[in-house]
């Protein structure tokens, strides 16, 4: 209001000051229940402004394409088009929509106020963009790594509920067991990629924006750190990476790329399933001039199940459950029409049970990230990173006598840890030459305080590394050159109370180098190809703590030196336009100290394992992925692995010489057929299967395989109500997660009723 005209209305002012504040507080209000409950996103003004509008994609010659992805701005609405290179929906005018096409570069329209509008696409690099492979982006069909995207879309039409669920997509994918996160111990969430298995800690690095996520004392992963709906998209990239991410990328990166608030938008996801449990999901994004905001939390509980098999259960065995919540909040301002900086906290809050009364763990992560991107230049690109993490967990420990009637707590730990580190890279775009040139590092200090003995430990972790690449893309050809030097150590280790035993300080340098070649023969064909080096240094828990699961106890070994893998991969890439595109590969990587868990004793009711350096493990096999369109309501995703994992070195013991690596099957395969109409919704069927496996390396402990059917159905109200349910093991197949050596296994079969409001 102008300042004459507040003049002139002098005698109402406080009156209509009034009225406008009470509009204001109606006004927030209203938003609090958007934002927790969506109820008000029906608003029938909204839906009556919608209306049809027929969007065609052509070529620049004027051809239909077919299966284009259309999705809408601030929506969930996201559509196909059909053999005509058409797709019809309702929206309202004045909306953003984004136009894409693997093989075509992307277009941006909006819609106006005719019923039609056309759109051209031009001949270009693919949409899908590996930038995990690079850490610059780089087109799929220029990459000499097997990549596999996970869109928004796809996570959600997963049946699961936490992340790890959805990735099991991916053949080969898995956790260190067979059982889920939503009710396993986070000890065990290693991730195994590659056939190379895992063991507490994670071969494979995870990323969120260039900053891991693997746990600082143990390696493992807390699938569950990052709200569900602050997930754009997942990359996963298989084969050694550490010329540029350092350790634990001997199996690959998986990155786990953010919501990037760029426009005003909510979402709200609530579901219930069996075993009475409970998720809601929620997103708000807010921006006005250069400045933007985002948060978002995930809270979910379930009662879990009881994970020892029925015939061995006993009074003592209750179910292992959890209750989680985790929340981000981000601000960012840009600084330029690419160039933006950003603050980003995000917590973790967590506490389950284990399966007994006694055997319990609470965990709480606070972290802090900060940093910025800007073009230099319209040829340089600048990224820093600096982050810290704060984080607590406690875990008891109990045995448990043969007659599963009683336990006795035997251990109570608590792990405070603390990491700060930052990350810096710089890439340069000259002809056909791209240079990319980083650094980072990270400190990590740990301490674990055992209550019932009085002892206590603290360590010191801390690595740096310097790396380079050099990426050339002439005609037909990609060639990347990388390497990458890395100094590891862990020192500082003291113990208080008890015998002190001895632990040195132990210091690496590693030095990592990588080549991919990539030939495109045709338009439609290319073989690829690379070579490298990695290694993943030990980590603190490997090293210093004594870990329990179930009734197999694991001893630490301060001596342990990084383990340190070789491989290649050779491979090809099918581009069939519309009808998808099909990848293959032949790997083969050996880890050469690998860190296993030895047998040292055995009962029916226990294990005693302890950590040593195994001389060699050697993975090598075949995949096979594709995405295939052949109709436009009809999508087909999947995967075959079939991967022989053995022991090939091990003077000490030397009967473990062709054993299988632990937690590594010879065959997996995963198919996801996903059926969709606009006005009928989508359903989803997603197939999978795992051949057996074992579950210690002396291979006395095996487990079976197994095949699960899982399904998802979708059905959209207007343009903001989406209501939705899923099936987990729809057969209700058993299988077997672990054996500790106790057997224990995964779900039963899960229901789950859900609704999803934009």
């Amino acid at each position: 209001m102008q300042v004459d005209q507040v003049d002139n209305m002098a005698a109402s002012k406080e009156h209509r000051h009034g009225a406008n504040v009470a509009r204001m507080k109606g006004k927030f209000i209203a938003r609090v229940v958007f934002t927790i409950t969506g109820a008000l996103l029906a608003c029938p003004r909204i839906h009556a402004a919608s209306r049809a509008v027929q969007v065609c994609v052509r070529d620049q010659s004027g051809a239909a394409i077919a299966g284009a992805s259309i999705s809408v701005a601030s929506s969930a609405q996201r559509f196909e088009t059909g053999s005509d290179g058409c797709a019809t929906f309702d929206v309202m005018p004045g909306k953003a929509i984004k136009i894409s096409r693997t093989g075509f570069t992307n277009a941006a329209e909006s819609i106006g106020d005719t019923a039609r509008l056309t759109v051209t696409l031009h001949a270009g690099v693919t949409e899908e963009v590996d930038v995990t492979a690079a850490r610059t982006p780089l087109a799929l069909d220029a990459s000499a790594s097997s990549v596999r995207i996970l869109s928004s879309t796809r996570l959600e039409q997963a049946s699961g509920f936490t992340l790890d669920d959805d990735l099991r997509q991916v053949a080969g994918f898995q956790l260190f067991r067979r059982t889920s996160s939503w009710v396993a111990n986070p000890t065990t969430e290693g991730t195994s990629l590659r056939g190379l298995g895992s063991t507490a800690a994670s071969r494979t690095l995870v990323l969120n924006d260039q900053v891991p996520l693997n746990d600082p004392y143990g390696g493992w992963v807390h699938w569950n750190e990052i709200p569900m709906l602050a997930i754009h998209e997942v990359e996963l990239m298989r084969g050694g990476a550490s010329d540029l991410y350092g350790s634990s990328a001997i199996g690959g990166v998986i990155d786990v790329v953010p919501v990037v608030p760029d426009h005003a938008g909510y979402t709200v996801d609530l579901s219930g399933a069996s075993e009475h449990t409970t998720n809601l999901n929620g997103l708000l994004m807010g921006s006005t001039g250069r400045w933007s905001a985002l948060t978002a939390a995930s809270l979910f509980r379930t009662d879990g199940y009881i994970l020892i098999a029925p015939q061995l259960r006993g009074p003592i065995d209750i179910a292992s459950n959890v209750h989680s919540q985790s929340g981000r909040v981000e601000l960012r301002e840009n600084i330029g029409t690419n160039s933006n900086i950003f603050l980003l906290g995000n917590l973790l809050n967590e506490a389950r049970s284990n399966g007994t009364p006694l055997q319990t763990n609470a965990t709480r992560i606070w972290r802090y990230i900060g940093g910025g991107d800007w073009d230099i230049d319209h040829e340089s690109r600048l990224l820093v990173r600096l982050y810290g993490t704060n984080q607590r967990y406690r875990q008891g420990f109990s045995t448990v006598n043969a007659t599963r009637t009683s336990e006795k707590l035997t251990a109570r730990h608590r792990y405070p840890s603390e990491v700060v580190g930052g990350a810096g890279q710089w890439a340069r775009s000259v002809g056909t030459l791209t240079l990319v040139a980083g650094a980072d590092a990270m400190d990590n200090r740990g301490n674990d305080s055992e209550q019932l003995s009085h002892i206590s430990l603290s360590a010191r972790q801390r690595s740096e590394g310097v790396y380079g690449e050099i990426l050339w893309q002439p005609a037909n050809w990609s060639v990347a050159l990388s390497s990458r030097f890395d100094h590891f150590g862990s020192f500082d280790a003291r113990q208080s109370g008890g015998v002190p035993p001895v632990l040195p300080d132990i210091y690496e340098n590693v030095f990592d180098p990588r080549l991919g070649v990539v030939r495109k023969l045709t338009r439609t064909l290319s073989l690829t190809g690379s070579v490298f080096r990695a290694f993943r240094g030990p980590t603190m828990n490997e090293l210093y703590r004594q870990s329990q699961v179930g009734q197999q106890i694991t001893l630490p070994n301060a001596q342990l030196k990084s383990e340190r893998a070789t491989g290649f991969e050779l491979g090809g890439l099918v581009d069939a336009g519309h009808l998808g595109s099909i990848r293959s590969s032949y790997f083969l990587t050996q880890v050469n100290r690998p860190i296993a868990a030895i047998t040292l004793s055995s009962t029916p009711t226990s294990t005693l394992l302890e950590r040593e350096n195994l001389g060699q493990l050697t993975s090598k096999g075949f995949t096979a992925e594709w995405e295939l369109r052949p109709a436009s309501f009809l999508s087909l995703v999947g995967g075959y692995q079939f991967a022989v994992s053995t022991v090939t070195k091990f003077q000490p013991d030397p009967s473990l010489v062709g054993k299988w690596t632990p937690e590594v099957p010879r065959n997996s395969a995963t198919l996801q057929m996903q059926f969709s109409r606009h006005r009928i919704g989508t359903l989803a069927v997603d197939l999978r299967t795992s051949g057996r496996q074992f579950d210690d390396s002396a291979n006395q402990f095996r487990l079976d395989g197994y095949a699960q059917v899982d399904l998802y159905a979708e059905h959209s109200f207007g343009e903001k109500w989406q209501v939705y349910a899923s099936t987990q093991n729809l057969l209700n197949q058993p299988v077997q997660a672990g054996r500790t050596p106790i057997l224990t296994l995964g779900p039963s079969r899960i229901v789950m009723l859900g609704l999803r409001i934009h």
